[in-house]
């Protein structure tokens, strides 16, 4: 059974319909014990980090999820719930994340003199290779995916498969450890390139 979590953050209605096109069974649910259950697991989120956190820890769900992938259950998290893999965030103030990936989230560059894009970073980007990976398996390299954010997740190189870059700054798009992946974009939003992400993920 593939779970798409659902604790109140996350942009359920696209990323199932999305999920239904590429013929992937599915289930939205809050309960623990299907995140236990589950053969996959989807983290969508949109909103702020601790937002976000207090919403799962209310729910009962941060240990379930890191339960989950702690027996290897693929794992992907989108926008927010790609960020609330990290250590720890400094949106709002400190904050800890699922710890799963290293690395942190921080505020992107605002542009310069009014030079630049502005933030919060809302639109189509270029997607740029930084490893090689079955995430980005059939893709060509000049290809563009849609964001909404206003932090990134800086993590380590070596877990950084793919980054985008707003106002000179590099973030990674797409970070990977072993089973979990996490898309900073919306595959969801994000047309066809999107969906051939997903169904890498799913293979």
């Amino acid at each position: 059974m593939i779970v798409v979590v659902d604790y109140g953050r996350g942009n359920l209605y696209s990323l199932s319909q999305a999920l239904s096109y590429i013929r992937v069974q599915h289930v939205i649910s809050d309960k623990a014990s299907d995140i236990i259950g589950a053969s996959s697991v989807i983290l969508p989120g949109v909103g702020a980090f601790g937002d976000a956190m207090d919403a799962l820890s209310d729910r009962g769900l941060v240990g379930p999820i890191k339960g989950a992938i702690t027996d290897g259950i693929p794992f992907l998290g989108i926008c927010l719930g790609m960020q609330i893999l990290a250590e720890t965030s400094e949106e709002f103030g400190f904050r800890r994340g699922l710890g799963v990936i290293p690395g942190s989230v921080r505020a992107l560059p605002a542009p310069l003199n009014d030079v630049g894009t502005r933030i919060p970073n809302i639109g189509w980007r270029r997607l740029i290779w930084d490893n090689e990976d079955s995430m980005i398996h059939g893709l060509k390299k000049d290809i563009m995916v849609y964001f909404v954010h206003s932090y990134g997740f800086f993590s380590s190189k070596e877990a950084v498969v793919a980054t985008s870059k707003i106002n000179g700054c590099n973030f990674p798009a797409i970070v990977r450890r072993r089973h979990v992946v996490g898309c900073q974009f919306h595959p969801e939003k994000s047309g066809a390139v999107g969906l051939k992400i997903l169904e890498n993920f799913f293979k």
